[in-house]
């Protein structure tokens, strides 16, 4: 029997520093995540990172929190909602991290006899830190408690033509009365290394202006190739001038180099340089809302540009629980 198991990042259970503590605590000691020897992982999260940002981190989980809960643990659970009522094919949620373990999802699946489950990880690009630690956890699962089980994995889909038809009608759908002079694509940052570390020809990836854009089996496995192909993919989707289109990366931590550039510097420098008044951002990143869009962009990005000369931003949301969205992820479960 068949089943599905959609996998999103996952939430603190609350906004009480000590919930953010625990739920960053086991964020950050993933090894794909930061990606340093564990001794010096174990110093940098356990002996300095933990005992500053969880209240800081609380505090900005506080600022989006809805009465329901995590923002992105409500939109995920509406997602899995409206795709099993599309499908017979028994659908389970789990999340990275946190209390919906990828054990616990894959536990509803097995009581339902299920057998072969489709891993769908909520995540258009592939990332190390996103798509491969959650593979490579469901399958560490699957041997230690479900052997009998056959897991196949979706692989990033950030080119799939449905999947970027929702994006673009849902970008085009939002903004249809409201005016922009820039639409500027932000996505999630990574450091610069865990590109090299994820080129299966260990030659290709440069970071440069043209590894990027140069055909290469490398491209399968490269988050900043599927970042900049997803923009150029809206692009043609919605048929916009990429004068007025640009793509940038949000989120980075500590000093070591991140992909560039940055969307916070970016966003000053479309007001106080480039003069732009009016700018929509969208997150495509992300499938659901999070801390990342409703904070770092719908709240401090907003700040940031407005503060620079700004006039008007507009925060596009993720495609979240969006219909065409639904009936994209259902079809690609229903294939399985």
């Amino acid at each position: 029997m068949k089943g599905a198991l959609l996998v999103n990042l996952g939430s603190p259970e609350s906004t009480d520093p000590k919930d953010v503590k625990k739920y960053l605590g086991e964020f950050l000691m993933d090894e794909r995540v930061i990606d340093v020897p564990y001794w010096f992982r174990s110093f940098l999260v356990k002996g300095i990172i933990l005992n500053t940002r969880p209240k800081k981190s609380a505090a900005a989980y506080k600022k989006i929190w809805w009465k329901d809960g995590s923002p992105l643990i409500v939109l995920s659970e509406r997602l899995q909602k409206k795709v099993q009522e599309k499908t017979d094919i028994p659908v389970a949620l789990a999340m990275r991290y946190g209390t919906m373990t990828i054990k616990k999802g894959l536990q509803e699946l097995h009581d339902k006899g299920v057998t072969e489950v489709l891993l769908v990880p909520l995540y258009p690009q592939f990332a190390m830190a996103t798509t491969e630690t959650i593979v490579v956890l469901a399958e560490e699962i699957r041997k230690e408690f479900f052997p009998e089980m056959k897991i196949t994995d979706v692989p990033a889909f950030y080119k799939k033509p449905e999947y970027i038809n929702a994006l673009a009608n849902s970008i085009k759908d939002y903004l249809a009365d409201k005016e922009y002079d820039h639409l500027l694509f932000s996505y999630h940052g990574v450091p610069e290394r865990h590109i090299r570390k994820s080129d299966i020809t260990k030659s290709h990836c440069k970071i440069d202006g043209s590894c990027c854009n140069t055909p290469s089996k490398a491209h399968e496995f490269c988050y900043r190739h599927q970042c900049f192909q997803t923009t150029k993919n809206v692009i043609s989707a919605l048929n916009l001038d990429p004068k007025t289109v640009s793509t940038s990366f949000q989120s980075r931590l500590g000093v070591d180099p991140w992909l560039q550039p940055y969307t916070d510097r970016t966003i000053v420098k479309k007001a106080e340089k480039e003069g732009i008044k009016k700018l929509a951002i969208v997150t495509p990143a992300f499938v659901s809302d999070c801390l990342e869009t409703l904070e770092e962009i719908a709240m401090e990005g907003k700040e940031e540009f407005l503060e620079a000369g700004g006039e008007e931003f507009h925060t596009v949301p993720c495609i979240n629980d969006n219909e065409e969205w639904v009936t994209v992820l259902t079809n690609w479960i229903r294939e399985f």
